[in-house]
């Protein structure tokens, strides 16, 4: 990747027009410049490189340089500038950013989404943005009047003067225009929010509800032509055969075409692109993976975790802990890869005319995207335009560059707009998985039932490897493969957790809560065991461990508080209990389950309670940890990527199945309130869902579950 995608833009920005909308932009953290608004009389547009326009009917537009795949940031970030602008919300609109260095992510210095970092990232210097105009605004009110700015006021899209007297923000502009951008403006006191924290409907609903959203897959040009390939079933897998001819007389095919990530038949509709692919009959030479099975990726995870040399965390001296030990424990933990199963398939449409590149995709990446795609088309960055539309799901499978990628390249080697479609098959067998890990722990409770050491032993590939864009520190820790295990939160005098790095072959990626999403299953389980060998309850035995942590303790307490923790409960239903943090947010769960005969098990009810700072929009917070749960349960039941011969196993819905209506839960989210700053919110609630449910079954059935997805067979045996 070009190292210029990585650097944040330093440079701050305001551009306007004078005679009809101002435009504002804002300088990012530690920005060594401010600029000054520059009046543009001839035009009555903008370029689109501003977060705000204001236009003389009042109306607000906000430019969101985030992608929106469900998530609520086209919410979140107009809720932002509106609250500091004083802008009335049934006035402001927003819209999709182009890709340009003003839009970067200023966690990641660059235009990306993930990590739940859009409303962290942008708490501080979108509300700046809003409050700016807000001042500039009344500035130019104050020079109208002839009055002290310090006389007025703003509220609802209007500057308020003494006597009644009140100027429309959009009677402002072009004297706005002309007003010095503060170098520091005044924010806000939370104790003065209207806008957030307050639940607030999603801007992006009624679009979605009437039809006229414009998903990835919606996009279309004329003269396209649609393209669906052969991809090789596992990294490094090249083609030995094909039946060209055959796909040929397809019906509509027009062309066949070989590039790294496979043979595609690019045809005048999907339906005769995908009967020309699959009559193709690729015949691939799957090289050093021919042989691969999930038994040899168990095996090379359990080599890694004994192996395991890379030494995240050496406190205290554990030979010495384990031998004064009253009990020690051991326990190995597995869980395997895992697809992102995004409901809309991958899918980018690009046109490469010349030196230029235009693509129409759902990405999380638009940054990396134009460096990427400018090295592909051989066209220099500034030539090549994204049109970032809404994603039907991303998880971090659409920061992935391949679909893009394979899309330009077709493009410019057919001469022709080309929009490319995975089959969800295709998706599920092109790798981009969350990594399979094993972990090998060991623990030692005292004669009083204290936790006394914790050793954890972490077999598992490497994202930061796999990303291209990340390099594993000289220590050899990968932080994603041992995050949430690293910095879990107990109070253990004796701890080592250390990383042993195992490649089984697979391409692995970003999964939604990345490295937490096993290593809280993990930790909470083996948390819960130790609980189990002190006789304590696995609450309290918790708290005891999490007096340095008070934000662990509060979400712990209110979700055990709010489901009853120690009730009696209908018969054979018991619940169990988990606690995570993960980018800046605070998640407890209790579960309540029961289990069949046949050993299925039910989860009835689920108590989520979170600490994710302050807050945006409480309906998006509710809505991502039931979405959160929904995906992290679907993973615990059923999620699974297995390998046979060196190819995947699973293909469709059918065979990876997620979540039914019928079988999800009912969800009770309690946000507690918190003056810390904003923590993410569309990962942390995937984390706790996994042990919360296994320890619930744990205590109905006494049956320890140590692998995922959960094995029903050990169940029917209880």
């Amino acid at each position: 990747m070009d190292d210029s995608l990585q650097q944040a833009s330093r440079r701050a920005f305001l551009k306007t027009s004078a005679g009809s909308a101002l435009v504002i932009g804002f300088a990012l953290p530690l920005a060594a410049q401010r600029a000054r608004a520059q009046a543009n009389s001839n035009t009555n547009t903008f370029a689109p490189n501003a977060w705000l326009r204001i236009t003389p009917d009042n109306r607000v537009t906000v430019v969101c340089g985030s992608a929106e795949m469900g998530q609520g940031v086209l919410t979140a970030i107009p809720m932002l500038l509106a609250e500091e602008l004083d802008a009335d919300w049934a006035l402001v609109s927003v819209e999709q950013a182009p890709v340009d260095t003003a839009y970067n992510n200023p966690m990641f210095g660059m235009q990306a989404t993930g990590g739940s970092t859009t409303v962290r990232a942008h708490w501080q210097p979108v509300r700046e943005a809003g409050a700016a105009a807000r001042q500039m605004l009344v500035a130019a009110a104050a020079a109208q009047l002839k009055l002290d700015a310090a006389q007025l006021r703003t509220e609802k899209g209007h500057v308020l003067a003494p006597g009644g007297k009140k100027i429309a923000y959009g009677a402002l502009v072009a004297d706005a225009s002309k007003q010095a951008v503060p170098a520091k403006p005044t924010l806000k006191a939370a104790k003065d929010f209207k806008i957030l924290g307050k639940p607030t409907r999603r801007l992006d609903t009624p679009a979605k509800l009437n039809g006229t959203a414009k998903f990835g897959i919606d996009a279309q040009v004329d003269g396209m032509l649609v393209a669906v390939m052969a991809r090789a079933p596992i990294a490094g897998a090249k083609p030995k055969g094909m039946n060209e001819a055959k796909a040929r007389q397809v019906k509509g095919v027009q062309k066949i075409i070989t590039i790294p990530g496979g043979v595609a038949v690019l045809a005048d509709g999907y339906w005769a692109a995908k009967q020309g692919r699959d009559a193709l009959d690729v015949q691939w030479d799957l090289g050093e993976h021919a042989g691969l099975n999930s038994a040899k990726v168990a095996s090379l995870l359990a080599e890694g975790a004994a192996n395991a040399s890379a030494v995240a965390v050496d406190n205290g001296n554990l030979k010495d802990a384990s031998a004064n030990a009253d009990k020690v424990l051991a326990a190995q933990y597995e869980v395997p890869y895992l697809a992102h199963a995004c409901m809309e398939p991958l899918n980018c449409l690009a046109w490469v005319k010349g030196d230029e590149v235009t693509i129409w995709a759902g990405t999380q990446s638009q940054g990396p995207a134009q460096g990427i795609l400018s090295q592909v088309a051989q066209a220099t960055p500034a030539k090549v335009k994204i049109n970032t539309l809404l994603l039907g799901g991303g998880f971090g499978r659409r920061f992935a560059p391949d679909f893009t990628i394979d899309a330009t390249l077709l493009s410019k080697l057919s001469g022709s707009p080309v929009k490319l479609i995975y089959t969800r098959e295709d998706d599920m067998a092109a790798g981009y998985y969350r990594p399979a890990s094993l972990v090998k722990f060991e623990g030692a409770l005292d004669a009083k039932g204290q936790a006394t050491m914790l050793r954890a032993d972490i077999g598992s590939p490497s994202i930061m490897a796999a990303s291209g864009f990340m390099k594993i520190p000289d220590n050899g820790v990968d932080a994603m493969a041992v995050e949430g295990l690293a910095d879990q939160p107990y109070d253990i005098a004796n701890q080592r957790i250390a990383y042993g790095r195992a490649e089984p072959g697979p391409q692995v990626w970003f999964w939604r809560s990345v490295g937490h999403s096993q290593n809280a299953f993990f930790i909470e389980s083996f948390i819960d065991e130790m609980a189990a060998a002190a006789q304590a309850d696995p609450l309290q035995f918790r708290l005891n461990l999490l007096a340095k942590h008070p934000r662990h303790r509060a979400v712990l307490q209110a979700a055990a508080d709010k489901a009853g923790w120690g009730k009696p409960l209908p018969a054979g239903v018991k619940r169990g209990i988990a606690v995570a943090e993960s980018f800046g947010s605070y998640v407890a769960e209790v579960a309540e389950v029961s289990v069949n005969k046949d050993g299925v098990p039910k989860v009835h009810r689920v108590v989520a309670a979170v600490d994710c700072g302050q807050t945006v929009n409480p309906q998006t917070i509710q809505r991502q940890i039931e979405s959160a749960i929904c995906y992290g349960l679907s993973a615990a039941l059923y999620g699974q990527i297995s390998f046979k011969d060196g190819k995947v196993e699973q293909g469709n819905f059918h065979d990876y199945p997620v979540l039914r209506m019928s079988e999800m839960p009912k969800v009770e989210v309690l946000i507690l309130p918190s003056s810390e700053a904003p923590g993410g919110i569309g990962e942390p609630g995937t984390p706790p869902i996994a042990p919360a449910v296994c320890n619930a079954i744990y205590a109905a059935t006494g049956v320890r579950l140590r692998k995922l997805p959960i094995d029903t067979a050990l169940l029917k045996k209880a």
